[in-house]
């Protein structure tokens, strides 16, 4: 479905490619698995066409994790990176790290906490809009103690540069964008991509897009969105959230609301007793 998409689309049509694809695992979205090897031979069909698509300027962004078999770990965006180098013009600007707090815990590795998206431009003059994606200073109101610009802010009044460390939950049991999909995308994540790398009007492809957390975040930001999924149920309730969205109504997390953090008195919050307090760890430490 994603090639016959991605070939009948003209080319230089797309400002924005945000899409996670299947790992080749085989989880239940995905009709077969070949493992590694599959997952190398549909990128190498894919990328091309999805670069073709994009215009002089346009971005391309890649989430990819770990695939893991029978306990051993292979990074895929070892694999998209090795595939993306060898397509002309393109030129990656960012490995960014998306880290989550919860997910399968593990008992023969430490527990995957992070994936990644790497974020590749067709040519040099492309579309960065840093204001749009500002967050808060660590100290907002620090100042420059000596010199000509002393007295003045040391840092951009408007926000700071967010990095390439997001920390972004991602979608378990309780999040309140949770559907029937079981490796569902972040709407906030996708987000701030669509509001850094494209405009209002500009056109935002998904190839592999499940339930359309891409396309929420497309049309909360006023761009046109494109899409392809294979499973129908996926369609349907992608559709749903499209049109919830187009009404104001989505069910979403922003992009801009802070990580919750319980209260260390609560009892979620709460240190397990089989940890020393920092008070006694202190005390061995001096003695």
């Amino acid at each position: 479905m994603s090639e016959k998409l991605l070939a009948a689309l003209p080319e230089e049509s797309v400002d924005l490619i945000v899409t996670s694809p299947p790992y080749c695992m085989g989880k239940a979205y995905e009709r077969r698995s070949d493992g590694i090897e599959e997952f190398v031979t549909n990128h190498e069909l894919i990328l091309p066409q999805a670069c073709r698509l994009l215009k002089p300027g346009g971005s391309l962004c890649w989430q990819v994790g770990l695939h893991v078999q029978d306990g051993v770990s292979t990074p895929l965006d070892y694999l998209v990176y090795d595939i993306m180098r060898r397509i002309d013009g393109m030129k990656l600007r960012n490995r960014i790290a998306w880290t989550f707090g919860h997910g399968l815990h593990c008992r023969t590795r430490f527990s995957g906490r992070h994936e990644t998206v790497l974020w590749f431009t067709k040519g040099d003059d492309y579309t960065f809009d840093l204001d749009a994606v500002r967050v808060p200073q660590k100290y907002p109101g620090k100042q420059h103690t000596s010199g000509p610009k002393k007295g003045q802010p040391s840092g951009n009044p408007a926000g700071k540069n967010p990095g390439d460390v997001w920390d972004i939950p991602n979608v378990n049991s309780n999040h309140v964008e949770k559907t029937e999909h079981p490796c569902q995308f972040p709407v906030a994540l996708v987000q701030r991509l669509v509001r850094a790398l494209t405009k209002p009007g500009d056109v935002v492809l998904d190839p592999f897009c499940g339930v359309a957390s891409s396309g929420v975040a497309a049309v909360l930001e006023q761009r046109v969105f494109l899409g392809a999924e294979l499973e129908e149920d996926y369609v349907n309730v992608g559709k749903s959230r499209i049109k919830d969205a187009q009404a104001g109504v989505a069910r979403f997390r922003p992009v801009d609301r802070a990580v919750h953090q319980p209260s260390p008195t609560s009892i979620v919050g709460r240190r397990p007793p089989n940890f020393a307090s920092s008070d006694s760890m202190l005390e061995v430490v001096l003695a």
